[in-house]
C-alpha cells in the first residue's frame, strides 16, 4: 500500500450451478490464498454463490437461502483477513419484492453493502429480465446473514488508510452500456473500479471485452478489476471462459482465459491521483452525484511488486510497436520541419553534422522533410566543424552519412578560431575548464547561423530530450537553433529511431555508417581525443541515460516523489545497478533538473513527440530559480 501500489485480483473460482455450499467453499479458498499473497482488494464473478446459469431456479426460495448461507459462510471466514472483496449472488428485497443481481461487500467479517446490477440484458443469449429487476435509482435497506445494509447503487468503499483507494462497483452489462454507472463513480472519485461478470465466449468477444476494459479504464484514469465466470457454469447453450483483466488507465497489467484462480496486479493509486489533477478535464466532468461513501479499513504494509516496469518506459518492448513508434516519431518531427520550412520561405536547413547520434537523427528528419516538400536533399546544408576532440571516426562518418542522404557537406575547421578566442580573452594554453569546452561548442553555433544567413538557411537543432532534461548543452552553443526537431525525443528512444532508420533505409551503405555512429560513445568530443580515440564520453560524466530517461518519465511523466523513482528503479534495474549506484546518480538528475532549467526556458521551437516535453510554452512551466532542496531532502533522508 506505501507508494500508492494496491495489490487487487480478479477471481474465478471453480463452481456447481445451484450448488451454493460449495461455491461458498471454492470462494472462500480463493479470498484465503489472495490474502496469503498480500491482496487487499478483489473481484469474484456475477452470481458465482449460486452459478449465473441457474436460470428459473433464481425464482426458487431455496436457492435464495442457500445464497444467503453461502455468504454468511463467507462473512464468517472473512472476519481473519485483510481484504475488501466484492462477490456476486441474487439477493430479494421484500419491501418492493423484486429480485436483484448483487454484488456483497465483504470487509471482515461485515456485509458493508449490495450493489445492484443496473442494466439487465434481455438480448440474444441473455434473459436477466425474466428472474432480475434493475437497480437504477434503488436507494434502500436490506437485512441480510443478521445485517442490515444499503441496497444502493452508488455507493463508494473508501479506505481510512489509503486515501487514494476508493472502490466502485459495477455488474457485467453496465460496462457494456452507453453510459457505464463507473463513469459516474469515478467522477465522484472511485479510483478503483470492480466489475462482477458472466460475459460468454463466442469468437471475437474476447478482444471487444479487452478493449472495453482497456478504454474504460483510460477515459475514467482508473484502475479496473474485470472478473468473469467460468470453469462450471451450465454449457447447455454456451461456454464460460474466466476471462479475469487487471487494466490501469489504459493498459492491460494482467490478464487470463480458460483457467480458475487469480489474476493479480498492483495498481497506482497514486498514480491515478496524478493523472486526475493533471488533466483538468476530468475534474470539468459532469459531477458524479450523492454517494453514499462507506468507510473501510487495510493494514498499511509494503506492497510487493510483480507489475512489469520496463527500464526503457520511451520505448515499447514489442518490436512491432517499437518500429511503429520510430516511424511515428520520424513523421512527426519531419511535419513540424516541413512545416517551418514552408512558413520561412523555403529556406535551406544548415546542420552541424558530428557523426554523433543526434546530429545524425537530426539529418535522417531533415531529409524526410525534404522529402515531404518535393525538394531535393542537396539543399541540405552539412557542416562538419572539426576541433581539438575531433576523431577520424565520428567525422569520417559524417562525411559517409551526408553523402549519401545526398546532401551538401561543408567543412569548417574550427581550430584556428578558437585558438584566436582564448587569445583574445587570456585563456591559458593549458586551460581544460568548462570554458574550454564551451568555447568550442559557441564558435560552431556561431558558424551555423552565418552560414544561414549567407545562403538564406534555417539552423537545424540536433539536441534532445535527455540533455535538456539535465542541461547538458552549451547555453547559446549546442542549446541554441532556429528549429530544434529532436527536443522531445529521449535519448534511450534516439536510438532506436537511427536504428530503425538503418535497417528500412533500402541503402546497405548508409545502413553501415548509421549503425557504426550507433557502436561510437556517446561523446561532445570537446576534450583533446586520446590515441585517436574518444576520451570524453557523457555517461562517463552525468550518468548512465539509461537511468536518467527512466528518472526523468517518472518524475515529469507522473510525478512521482523522489523516493518512489528510486524504489521503481531499484525494481527495474536491480542486477544492473546497486542502490548506491542509482541514488548517485538520481540525485544528480535532481539537481542537474533543477540547476538548468534557465536553458529550457530559452529554448527554441521544436516538435513534440511524446507524452514527456520540456518546452517552456508547452508541457513544462517551471521557473528558472525554483530549489531542488526537497527532493534532494527526501533522498537525503532514505
Amino acid at each position: 500500500m506505501r507508494d500508492g501500489f494496491i495489490k487487487v485480483a480478479a477471481a474465478t473460482p471453480e463452481i456447481r450451478v445451484a450448488d451454493c455450499d460449495h461455491n461458498a467453499t471454492q470462494i472462500i479458498a480463493l479470498m484465503e490464498e489472495a490474502a496469503a499473497l498480500g491482496v487487499k482488494v478483489m473481484a469474484f464473478p456475477e452470481l458465482c454463490l449460486t452459478g449465473y446459469t441457474c436460470g428459473d431456479l433464481f425464482a426458487q426460495d431455496a436457492l435464495l437461502r442457500g445464497a444467503e448461507a453461502g455468504l454468511a459462510a463467507l462473512l464468517e471466514r472473512s472476519k481473519g483477513l485483510d481484504l475488501l472483496a466484492a462477490v456476486g449472488l441474487p439477493v430479494k428485497a421484500l419491501d418492493d419484492n423484486k429480485l436483484y443481481n448483487c454484488a456483497a461487500i465483504i470487509h471482515r467479517g461485515k456485509l458493508l453493502a449490495l450493489v445492484p446490477k443496473t442494466y439487465i440484458p434481455n438480448y440474444g443469449e441473455f434473459y436477466e429480465l425474466r428472474w432480475f429487476a434493475s437497480g437504477q435509482g434503488v436507494c434502500g435497506q436490506v437485512t441480510l446473514c443478521g445485517q442490515t445494509v444499503p441496497l444502493t447503487h452508488s455507493a463508494l468503499f473508501v479506505c481510512q488508510e489509503a486515501p487514494g483507494l476508493t472502490v466502485g462497483v459495477e455488474i457485467c452489462e453496465d460496462l457494456w452500456a452507453v453510459t457505464p454507472p463507473s463513469g459516474r463513480l469515478a467522477t465522484a472519485g472511485a479510483t478503483v473500479i470492480l466489475n462482477l461478470s458472466a460475459s460468454d465466449e463466442v469468437i471475437g468477444k474476447a478482444a471487444y471485452r479487452r478493449q472495453l476494459v482497456k478504454s474504460q479504464s483510460a477515459r475514467l484514469g482508473c484502475a479496473y478489476v474485470y472478473a468473469d465466470a467460468g470453469w462450471g457454469e451450465s454449457t447447455t447453450d454456451l461456454v464460460f471462459c474466466g476471462h479475469d483483466l487487471v487494466a490501469e488507465n489504459g493498459t492491460i497489467l494482467a490478464e487470463r482465459r480458460f483457467a480458475a484462480g487469480l489474476t493479480l496486479g498492483e495498481v497506482d493509486v497514486d498514480k491515478l491521483a496524478f493523472e486526475r489533477r493533471r488533466v483538468n478535464t476530468f475534474a470539468a466532468a459532469e459531477d458524479g452525484g450523492e454517494v453514499l461513501r462507506l468507510p473501510f479499513s487495510l493494514t498499511v504494509e509494503e506492497t510487493a511488486l510483480t507489475r512489469f516496469v520496463p527500464k526503457t518506459p520511451f520505448v515499447p518492448q514489442d518490436g512491432g510497436e517499437r518500429a511503429e513508434r520510430c516511424e511515428e516519431v520520424l513523421n512527426i518531427a519531419a511535419l513540424g520541419l516541413a512545416k517551418r520550412l514552408e512558413h520561412t520561405g523555403f529556406p535551406r536547413p544548415v546542420l552541424g553534422l558530428s557523426g554523433g547520434l543526434d546530429s545524425t537523427l537530426a539529418a535522417l528528419i531533415t531529409a524526410r522533410a525534404l522529402d515531404r516538400l518535393g525538394r531535393p536533399r542537396a539543399d541540405l546544408l552539412c557542416v562538419t566543424m572539426p576541433c581539438f576532440g575531433t576523431t577520424r571516426r565520428t567525422r569520417s562518418n559524417a562525411e559517409v552519412l551526408a553523402q549519401r542522404l545526398g546532401a551538401e557537406l561543408k567543412t569548417v575547421d574550427i581550430t584556428k578560431a578558437v585558438n584566436q578566442h582564448f587569445a583574445d580573452i587570456g585563456l591559458p594554453a593549458d586551460d581544460r575548464s568548462i570554458t574550454y569546452e564551451n568555447a568550442q561548442a559557441r564558435e560552431r553555433t556561431q558558424v551555423l547561423m552565418d552560414l544561414a544567413n549567407q545562403i538564406g538557411g534555417l539552423v537545424v537543432g540536433t539536441g534532445d530530450l535527455s540533455e535538456l532534461a539535465l542541461g547538458w548543452c552549451t547555453y547559446n552553443g549546442d542549446q541554441m537553433s532556429m528549429y530544434a526537431v529532436n527536443a522531445s525525443i529521449p535519448k534511450t528512444l534516439v536510438r532506436y529511431v537511427v536504428d530503425y532508420a538503418a535497417r528500412t533505409s533500402g541503402d546497405e551503405a548508409l545502413c553501415q555508417v548509421l549503425l557504426d555512429i550507433l557502436d561510437t560513445p556517446v561523446s561532445p568530443e570537446l576534450l583533446p581525443a586520446e590515441n585517436g580515440e574518444i576520451s570524453q564520453k557523457t555517461e562517463d560524466l552525468v550518468g548512465p541515460y539509461e537511468l536518467h530517461d527512466f528518472f526523468l518519465y517518472h518524475a515529469v511523466r507522473w510525478g512521482f516523489p523522489p523516493r518512489k523513482v528510486l524504489r521503481l528503479a531499484e525494481y527495474a534495474f536491480g542486477g544492473d545497478y546497486d542502490r548506491q549506484t542509482i541514488l548517485k546518480w538520481l540525485k544528480t538528475f535532481y539537481r542537474r533538473f533543477f540547476a538548468q532549467q534557465f536553458k529550457r526556458s530559452a529554448a527554441p521551437d521544436g516538435p513534440k513527440v511524446g507524452t514527456v516535453a520540456l518546452s517552456p510554452r508547452g508541457d513544462w512551466r517551471m521557473p528558472s530559480d525554483g530549489a531542488a532542496n526537497l527532493w534532494l531532502k527526501e533522498l537525503e533522508d532514505l
